[in-house]
């Protein structure tokens, strides 16, 4: 019950971060981080994007090699660059 709610949430936390359009990238650079600032933010927000697409996949009810392509390419909008 405890995975399912921490799951329901980060969903929503992501979902809300990564709709606005803003990529990883784009937000490093807007915050102007550099160096081990910019390496924690840039590991902290691609889990969280990872966590998104993967809960968004679920909700989508994707399997095997539909499910592959489309974390791949929701990684990589959410994340960027």
């Amino acid at each position: 019950m405890r995975a399912i709610l921490v799951g329901i949430v980060l969903s929503a936390f992501a979902a809300t971060a990564f709709a606005e359009g803003e990529t990883c990238s784009a937000r490093s650079a807007e915050k102007k981080l550099a160096g081990a600032a910019k390496t924690s933010f840039m590991k902290k927000c691609t889990e969280d994007a990872k966590a998104a697409c993967e809960s968004a996949s679920a909700e989508k009810k994707l399997a095997g090699a539909a499910k592959t392509s489309f974390m791949k390419k929701c990684e990589k909008d959410a994340v960027g660059g």
